[in-house]
């Protein structure tokens, strides 16, 4: 799965150029010298992009370096319009975001299936010389040449969409989270890093009803900065509803921990604080109800919390309550 799960590439777009106007004069057997009668040229091919449910990476896109759409055809006589150019249509996973790669200036995001953006537009085509007659000038002998097409480089990025996203240090349990209340079978190891990618899980709740939940890479100090693979990990938690905080009851300073992650979170964009949180003390099941009720004083404030258990199950009713109320509020 890792080697799929491609969430950032690059590419170069050339759209086409717009087709020349005509400067032709209407003849036939009976009219030797007609009025201008020139056809306008086609609109060059854009490079659109088109949002597609059913995609989750952009591994299509990660070998197609270069995207070329066609030239708009030249006018031809009798008003006769040229072709347009045909467009280039990529469809990409819901949450691609479009830059440019010189500006890094962001474009649009795509966020509905069925959406359409031009991410290229192409040359518009040139007018005819029937446009430019006028009663002083009623042969003009000259139309105009189509726009040329663009060439640019483009960066489109993937933030995965989630109702919930799991934010962590490496080895948190989120993993195992995931894996104990989802269908899904992320990678599981006592070891930081064993998830390099994002992994989903639709996590079944009451009355039929049920959320995503996204387990998201861990975060490690300093990951604003690009630490790690800072960057990367900290864009797919822009576009969860709520962010689930989970340190382990045997962390040195739970507090601590909270602050850190969070500082992370204003450093990397600061509107993710504006985001409901909740934490979870995990691997609880390593943990007797004294130790826990020590632990309580330790909590940071200013957050609902739980302690919980993936492995034996404890209190994950609880959360995954707690997770909806707040869910459906949003």
């Amino acid at each position: 799965m890792e080697k799929n799960f491609i969430d950032y590439v690059k590419i170069c777009c050339r759209s086409g150029k717009g087709g020349a106007g005509s400067a032709h004069f209407h003849r036939d057997k009976i009219t030797s010298m007609g009025g201008p009668d020139g056809g306008d040229g086609g609109q060059g091919g854009a490079i659109i992009l088109k949002g597609n449910k059913q995609l989750w990476t952009l591994l299509h896109l990660k070998y197609r370096k270069h995207v070329i759409a066609e030239d708009g055809q030249n006018g031809g006589s009798a008003r006769k319009s040229g072709a347009m150019g045909k467009d280039v249509i990529l469809e990409v996973p819901l949450g691609t975001v479009a830059k440019d790669v010189e500006t890094g200036e962001v474009h649009f995001e795509i966020t509905e299936d069925g959406e359409t953006r031009v991410l290229t537009p192409g040359g518009r085509g040139g007018l005819g010389n029937a446009h430019f007659a006028t009663p002083t000038n009623q042969a003009p002998r000259f139309s105009q040449p189509g726009e040329p097409g663009l060439e640019e480089w483009k960066i489109l990025e993937l933030k995965v969409l989630a109702d919930v996203g799991l934010v962590g240090f490496p080895n948190a349990g989120k993993s195992t989270l995931l894996a104990s209340i989802s269908a899904a079978k992320p990678e599981i190891a006592d070891y930081p890093f064993t998830t390099l990618v994002p992994n989903l899980g639709m996590v079944p709740y009451r009355d039929h009803r049920s959320f995503i939940m996204a387990d998201i890479p861990g975060i490690i100090e300093h990951a604003h900065e690009g630490k790690g693979l800072g960057h990367r990990f900290l864009r797919h938690i822009e576009r969860n509803a709520l962010l689930l905080f989970m340190i382990p009851c045997d962390a040195d300073n739970i507090r601590e921990q909270y602050d850190i992650l969070v500082n992370e979170l204003q450093m990397y964009n600061p509107e993710l604080l504006d985001k409901p949180r909740f934490l979870a003390i995990t691997k609880c099941d390593l943990a007797d109800e004294e130790l826990m009720e020590m632990l309580r004083p330790e909590l940071p404030e200013g957050v609902d919390s739980l302690f919980i258990s993936a492995v034996s199950g404890f209190n994950l009713m609880q959360l995954k309550d707690a997770i909806w109320q707040r869910i459906d509020q949003e």
